[in-house]
């Protein structure tokens, strides 16, 4: 597995993190056993950073129950406060700890602002009172690092990275959406303010896996030896921020 340091946090985080959106299921809910020895096999291959959300249905709870054991230790967890539901500042705390109950933890390293696409919804969360509120948390080690997971458009980006002093912030990015959302043009504008930056979809939903069989001929041809998924991650993984 390789790593890269955190420069915000100085954590040493595995290039490769284990979204649990799209856990296992079986009839209808989350399969808690399967799912169990997928993050656990995940671990002991060296991943340490697992992303999750309050509205991911049973997600954290599922997450929490695999970490059982003295695992929880051993790796990062990002998970995401939804605005929508944040309607005045008392539902920031009720958020959180509702976030910290299924997880079975008392912290969150990686606390992102979900699915931010514009300046404006940052300045109603503001008006609530969340920037003292993020000081407060992180002071009381509940939140480690706070940083924001994006999607809106490439003009809104940048606005945004101005908007705060964030520790980290989450694009999507592959092959097919260099241009889409924040882009390339916005993964350069947070390398050159020195923000760490987590890539959401390099597989766009698992799609970036099952090409055309024209394209994965074409593929093999160059290394036989790498997967079709392989190509995705070392597009998303090849630049040095």
């Amino acid at each position: 597995m390789q790593y890269r340091k955190d420069p915000k946090s100085g954590n040493r985080l595995s290039a490769l993190g284990f979204g649990c959106m799209r856990l296992p299921r079986k009839h209808g809910a989350i399969d808690q056993e399967e799912s169990t020895a997928l993050i656990q096999k995940a671990i002991e291959d060296g991943v340490n950073y697992f992303d999750t959300a309050y509205m991911y249905a049973g997600s954290e709870e599922t997450l929490g129950r695999a970490l059982q054991g003295g695992l929880r230790e051993k790796i990062y967890i990002a998970d995401k406060m939804p605005p929508p539901l944040c309607r005045n500042a008392a539902d920031f705390d009720k958020l959180l700890h509702k976030m910290l109950d299924r997880l079975g933890t008392d912290y969150i390293d990686y606390l992102l602002i979900h699915m931010l696409t514009d300046v404006e919804t940052w300045n109603r969360l503001c008006g609530l009172g969340i920037e003292d509120w993020i000081r407060t948390q992180k002071q009381a080690g509940r939140i480690r690092s706070i940083g924001f997971s994006y999607h809106g458009g490439q003009e809104e980006f940048p606005k945004l990275l101005e908007a705060y002093n964030w520790d980290f912030c989450q694009i999507q990015y592959n092959y097919i959406d260099e241009n889409n959302q924040a882009g390339r043009s916005g993964l350069k504008k947070a390398h050159e303010r020195g923000l760490p930056v987590i890539i959401m979809e390099p597989l766009l939903g698992g799609r970036l896996s099952k090409l055309n069989d024209n394209l994965v001929a074409r593929l093999k041809q160059r290394r036989p030896e790498n997967s079709v998924a392989s190509w995705a991650f070392r597009f998303a993984g090849s630049f040095p921020y």
